[in-house]
C-alpha cells in the first residue's frame, strides 16, 4: 500500500463520500422510474446472445463522480466501467463502478451499488458499497471501518470462523462462468448451510457487515471488485482469487469471513 500520510487520508476519504454523494445524486430519478431506458452493451461489443445493461443512470453517476476528481484530484488516474481509463501521474487510480448490479437496478431491487475505491499497483486501499435507495454506505481502509444507514452509524466486523455446514455463501449468477467454475462453486455450496444468488456487490457487504461468510464468484472486472476487496479487508475478512492470489485485477474472486473459512473453501473449489 502507499504511503498516506494524515493529510492525505482526510482527503480521499472526504473525496470518496464526495463522489459517492453525486452518484446518488444522478442515480436516484432513474431508480423505479417507469419510463427508464436501457441499451444492451452486448451488442456493442458483438455479443449478440448476451445482455449486459446501462442506463442513463449508470453513465450520469460515472461522469458526476469524475466531475469531482477533475476538480480535485486531478493528477490521478481513473478506470470506470462506463467511460474507461483517464491516465495520471500521481501513482494512485480511483476504480468506479457507477452502478453494479445494472440487472437489479432495472428491476427495481434494491441490492445494486455505486463501488468506488482508491488504490495504487498493490491494489486498492480505500474503497465504498454505498447503496443509495436504502441510504447504506459501507466505507474501509485508511483506518475507516464502519457502515452508515437506518441503524446510524456501526464498526463492520466480519464473522467468526464456523464449519463450512454452517455458512452462508452467495453468488450473483448461478452458473458461476464457465462449466468447470460452477461446478466448483455447486460442490462448495452444496457443503455450506444456505446459499443464495443475485445480490451483486450488496453481497460483499454483508460480508464486511458479520452477516454471511463467503461470496465466491468469476468473470469479474477490476471495478466489480476493488472496492469490495477493501472493505472487507478493513472489517477483518480476505478476499483473492480461488487459488488464492491477488484479486485486484478481477477474474476468480473468493471473498470470506475469516482465514480458515477461506482456506475450507478454497480447498473445496480446487479439489
Amino acid at each position: 500500500m502507499t504511503n498516506v500520510d494524515e493529510t492525505l487520508r482526510g482527503v480521499l476519504i472526504g473525496v470518496a463520500h464526495d463522489m459517492a454523494d453525486a452518484a446518488r445524486a444522478a442515480i436516484m430519478p432513474h431508480f423505479r422510474a417507469q419510463d427508464l431506458q436501457t441499451d444492451n452493451k452486448a451488442l456493442d461489443d458483438n455479443d449478440h446472445g448476451g445482455f449486459d445493461p446501462v442506463t442513463v443512470a449508470d453513465r450520469g453517476a460515472e461522469t458526476a463522480m469524475r466531475a469531482i476528481l477533475a476538480e480535485r484530484r486531478p493528477d490521478d488516474a481513473i478506470l470506470g466501467e462506463e467511460h474507461g481509463v483517464k491516465p495520471g501521474t500521481s501513482g494512485l487510480t480511483w476504480v468506479l463502478d457507477p452502478i453494479d448490479g445494472t440487472r437489479g437496478f432495472i428491476s427495481g431491487t434494491p441490492t445494486w451499488g455505486v463501488l468506488i475505491a482508491v488504490g495504487d499497483d498493490a491494489g486498492p486501499f480505500l474503497g465504498v458499497i454505498d447503496q443509495p435507495y436504502i441510504k447504506e454506505r459501507f466505507i474501509g481502509g485508511l483506518g475507516e471501518s464502519s457502515v452508515t444507514g437506518p441503524h446510524g452509524t456501526m464498526a463492520l466486523k466480519t464473522r467468526a470462523p464456523r464449519a463450512l455446514a454452517e455458512a452462508i455463501i452467495f453468488t450473483t449468477f448461478p452458473e458461476v462462468g464457465t462449466q468447470a467454475e460452477g461446478a466448483a462453486f455447486h460442490r462448495l455450496s452444496k457443503q455450506c448451510n444456505l446459499t443464495r444468488y443475485g445480490t451483486d456487490c450488496y453481497a460483499y457487504a454483508l460480508v464486511a457487515a458479520g452477516q454471511i461468510d463467503l461470496v465466491v464468484e468469476s468473470g469479474l472486472f477490476p471495478y466489480d471488485v476493488q472496492a469490495p476487496i477493501a472493505v472487507i479487508q478493513a472489517a477483518g475478512g480476505i478476499v483473492t482469487d480461488w487459488q488464492g492470489g491477488p484479486a485486484h485485477q478481477g477474474g476468480q474472486v473468493l471473498a470470506a469471513a475469516n482465514a480458515e473459512i477461506h482456506a475450507a473453501a478454497m480447498a473445496v473449489l480446487n479439489a
